[in-house]
Order: structure tokens, then sequence, then C-alpha cells
């Protein structure tokens, strides 16, 4: 909309495509709450208050009458991949639930297609009913040593990618990018700065000293804390900070604690939920179940909605287009019933009525796809004696293994445990639950094919894989014996990407993600069933984990403590480098 014709709508000579009367508005910008209505004029709102001089004849007036009206919940860190679901599924996901704005660094789509398939991603949220405001990842891959994937991204793609009009900063800057001060991280942060682009953080476990070099680095946020004084020593260094509560990784409970217990300013606080599965949504919600759980913690709800709606925007430097029921910004507006019980009863986004008792109001058109999504598996099947462990050593060797810490999400401990070594090659043990895992680069860039030992999975017998795993999306798998693994890896590549159970040479359940091997245009429901499948089948195989692939898919993630495994080999998170897993004789 061209400013003449934002001005001509604020003042009536444009009439209202759309009223809401009779509501109470939550005023996130004063944190009053009082009687307006608001008009709406193509995707912008236009007037706020008495909206009798923007009302005419073909206005469509809804009557919201004993409701609350709040703006569009905005989730401030985002892999929308994680979901398994296309960026067009997603939406129709979320909206129901009140979020018409996600904040994404669309990375594991980058990995996979590059510019180009994030381009195809944006263009998509364009069409959808929520929108995408994207950073541009600080680099791609996120693994150190640096594994292989479809589309590096380096300073040269950051020179293209800073001056969208729609990246609005650097995504997600792993701490050890900084303090090791890789040479390319570095770059691109100063040229953000030269773009006027705010950097973005991810410094889980920081330790003061540590988080005083980032805040000196330029990071402006961070979304990944373990306890609330790890978030307060943050925000004490100048940072915005969200807290977090994802589908596997529970710290609202704790990091909500910053307010109610600390004492920090809730101003500088917003909310995220990094990793959703359809099973999450449909039980739980999305920003919406965040908000409840932050009053029940004991924050006031007027606070409460601002985290998860003009906080964020702040912080991203957005709120000149969403965050507020405010002239001139985005029409996302969320009738709900009472600020204390914040249950959703409809949603108005881009502008128009999408959503109402939970329920979508228009069906979500999938876009017509080009080869940069749809082409990205090339790797040959394998064979089952390609999946092993080396050794000149004989028989019983010692050997690291990762072990899954049960009490801290997605963390990988030291186990060393004593294997058998037959034919030259270390064996699982799954009396002992040392189990093989092996990555599998599917690009085509290399061979690659890594195997080591986790332990935590508890499988009994057969197979798991899955295409869809962050940081590199190369096909991972854990598994009892390299045949079932063989079969669940090719499984994989013959759905051009997905997740596969197998168990004594048979495939038990699949699920197939062509789009880029990491997403699939089916909606949430049965989405949702295909995890139930998948995850039975995985308790059937002995899997203890609370979700088995959301364990799995993590390994990759180099980031993490203390140990990862990706294309490359086992990597030592603390050493940066790939470790030998076989320490020596037993």
């Amino acid at each position: 909309m061209q400013l003449r014709e934002k001005i001509d709508a604020a003042e009536g000579v444009r009439k209202a495509d759309l009223v809401l009367t009779g509501g109470r508005l939550v005023n996130v910008a004063t944190g009053e709450v009082y009687p307006a209505d608001v008009a709406v004029v193509g995707d912008m709102i236009a007037a706020v208050g008495d909206v009798t001089p923007n009302t005419g004849p073909a206005t469509t007036v809804i009557d919201v009458t004993g409701r609350y009206l709040v703006p569009g919940l905005i989730d401030g860190h985002l892999h929308i991949e994680c979901s398994k679901l296309s960026v067009t599924m997603f939406a129709d996901a979320v909206v129901r639930c009140g979020t018409t704005s996600v904040v994404s660094g669309l990375d594991q789509t980058y990995a996979v297609a590059g510019l180009e398939g994030v381009r195809d991603a944006l263009s998509e949220a364009e069409a959808s009913q929520m929108k995408i405001f994207w950073a541009a990842p600080y680099k791609v891959p996120y693994t150190i040593p640096e594994s292989n994937v479809g589309f590096r991204l380096g300073p040269e793609v950051h020179e293209i990618a800073q001056k969208w009009d729609d990246c609005f900063g650097v995504w997600e800057t792993v701490t050890e990018f900084i303090t090791n001060r890789d040479a390319e991280v570095l770059e691109v942060i100063e040229m953000a700065g030269r773009n006027r682009l705010p950097v973005f953080g991810c410094a889980p476990m920081a330790s003061a000293a540590t988080i005083g070099v980032l805040a000196a680095a330029g990071v402006r946020l961070d979304h990944e804390s373990y306890n609330a004084e790890e978030v307060l020593t943050k925000m004490r260094a100048g940072m915005y900070v969200m807290v977090r509560e994802s589908a596997v990784a529970h710290f609202m409970e704790e990091n909500i604690q910053v307010v109610t217990r600390l004492g920090a300013n809730p101003g500088r606080v917003g909310f995220c939920t990094d990793d959703v599965t359809a099973t999450s949504l449909l039980r739980d919600g999305h920003l919406d179940r965040l908000v409840r759980m932050a009053i029940t913690a004991g924050v006031p709800p007027i606070t409460a909605i601002q985290m998860a709606t003009i906080n964020t925007a702040q912080m991203y430097r957005i709120d000149h287009l969403v965050g507020s029921i405010c002239p001139g910004r985005a029409a996302d507006v969320v009738v709900i019933d009472d600020p204390a019980s914040f249950v959703v009863d409809k949603v108005v986004s881009k502008g128009v009525l999408v959503a109402e008792g939970r329920r979508a109001l228009r069906p979500p058109l999938v876009p017509t796809r080009g080869p940069a999504l749809l082409d990205t598996m090339n790797r040959r099947p394998l064979e089952p004696d390609e999946i092993r462990m080396p050794t000149e050593l004989g028989s019983p060797v010692r050997v690291l293994a990762m072990e899954m810490d049960r009490e801290v999400p997605f963390v990988r401990r030291r186990r060393d445990v004593l294997l058998e070594v037959v034919d030259g090659s270390v064996r699982p043990d799954v009396a002992k639950d040392a189990l093989y895992v092996t990555v599998v680069e599917r690009y085509g860039k290399t061979t690659n094919l890594s195997v080591a030992i986790v332990c935590g999975f508890g499988l009994n017998s057969g197979a798991l894989a899955t295409s869809a795993a962050p940081d590199d999306n190369n096909i991972i798998c854990v598994g009892t014996n390299p045949s079932d693994m063989a079969l669940a890896i090719n499984t994989v590549i013959e759905l051009r990407g997905g997740l596969a159970v197998t168990d004594g040479g048979k495939v038990i359940e699949t699920l197939a993600l062509p789009v880029g091997g990491i997403v699939a245009d089916i909606d949430v429901e049965t989405m949702a069933a295909a995890e139930a499948r998948l995850d039975s089948a995985a308790r059937a195989l002995g899997c203890k984990l609370p979700t088995a692939f959301g364990y799995l898919m993590f390994l990759e993630i180099t980031s993490i403590p203390d140990y990862a495994i990706t294309d490359l080999g086992l990597v030592g998170v603390r050493e940066l480098a790939v470790l030998d897993s076989v320490l020596g004789p037993g």
C-alpha cells in the first residue's frame, strides 16, 4: 500500500474492508485495556477507537462484544522445518493458535536448496496466512569441523542476502564461531553492522565472561538459556532474551523466573518455541500456550501478552510493522476470551478472518514447486557391509560412546564401553544399549559415511533413519545391525527424503518428506498421525526416549555438548575436532 493510500485509509477517505466492533483492546504499547473498535483496510490497521468515519456500506462488520483484542502473536525464534511441515502447512497450523508472524533463518532450507530455496520459501509465506521475518544464517553449515551440505553460506552469499528488503538480521550466531574468531563469521558480523542489521545469538550454558564477549561483538539477543540465572546474566550484559518452550526442550517454567523470582525487566523478554512438532501443535497449541504458561507462573496477563507481541517485535526491530494493534501496523488481530485465560476465539491475519474456534476457515493452497526444493537427494543406495567401524585391534576394545542425557534435553555425555571386534570391525551390543549411529552425506559432494556408537536409544532390534536432521540434513541412522540400517537409509533415499523404521529386513513405517528432503505438503493432522505411527514403531523396537526421532535428528548439531556426529565422524564439541571412537584395547 502506498503512503497516500495509507493516509486515505486512516482518515476514512477509503472505507474499511473489515471492522471489529464491541471488543476491549489490549494496548500492548501502554499496558492499558479499554473499549475500542478496529478498522482494517487491505492488510493494514487503518484506525482504532471510534471507527465510524472509516466504516462504509461495503464494510464487513464482525461483532466481538465481550471479547478482547490482542495483536497477532510472534514466535521470536523458530526452525519451521523441524515441524516437517512445509511453510504453507505450518502457517495453516499455527494461525489457528493466534501466531501470525515468526522469525526464522530457514537455515535447513538453505542447506538443501540455497538462496533459491529460501526465496521460494519466502514467496510461499507471502501467499500463506503467516509472515516470516527472515534473518540470514550467520554461516552454513553450522558444524565444527565443517560438514558437507548442499549449499554453503559464507560472506559472499551475505553480500547478496543482507541487501534483500526482507532480510532482518543475522540468524543464530553460535558462540564458538565468535570466541574462536572465525574469520568468515567476523566478516559477516561487520557486514551486518555496515548494513545496520542486528545480530542474533545462540549461547547455551555460556559463562558470564563469554556472554560479555558476545555482547562486545554486537550480539543483540539470545534464545538459548538453561536456567534463569543464565538469562539474567545475558540481560545484564545488555541483551534481549527469549524464553523458550519447544516440543522437547521445556524451559519456560525455569527461565520465566528471571522475571517472577529475579525481578528482571519483563520488557526485554520475549517468547519462542525453536522447534515444534505437529503432535505438539495439535495437543498444546503454539505461542498461545506460552502466554498461558507464563501467566500460570505468576506473570501478569498483560505483561505475558506483551512478551508474545510487542517485546519480540522491538527486539527484532520490526515493531513498526507488527506487534501492536495501532494504525499503520499489519492487520493481525487475535480475539480472545480474557487476558487471564487466553483462549483464542478468532484470528485475523493479513486483514482476513482466517480462523475461528481453533479451526482454519480456508484450505491451504500448496504452491507449484520447482527443482530447487524437489531434487535434493543425490546418494546411491548402500550395502550393509559399508556400515562398519573398522579397527586393527583385537577383541574387546574400549570405545567412546555418546550417551543421551535423560535430564538435560539433547545433551550427550561420554560413556566408555567395551565392545567385541569381529572381522576387523567393532560390533554394536544391544545388551549394553551400545548401538551403531551413522551419518550418510546425501548431496553427492562426497561419499562420506561415518559410524560411531550411541547409548540411550534402547533399541532391541531394527533401525531408525531420517534426512530431516539439522544442522546439515544429511541422513542419520541409528540401529542394532548394518542390514536394517542400510534398508532404512535406502528407504529414505527412495522417498527423496523422509523418515523410516525397519526391523528384520522389513520396512515397518515411513514418512515421505520430498520437499528438500525435510518437509512435506501435508496438513498438521496427517503429520501428527504419521508422527504417532513412527513413535509407536520406535517404541515397539524398544526405544525409551520421549521421542526417538526428536533425539535422533539433533545428533548432528555440534553446538550441543559434549558430542555429536556428522558425515566427518564423531565430533568432540569441546575439542571442536573429529575424534577416534576406538580408545584402545579393552
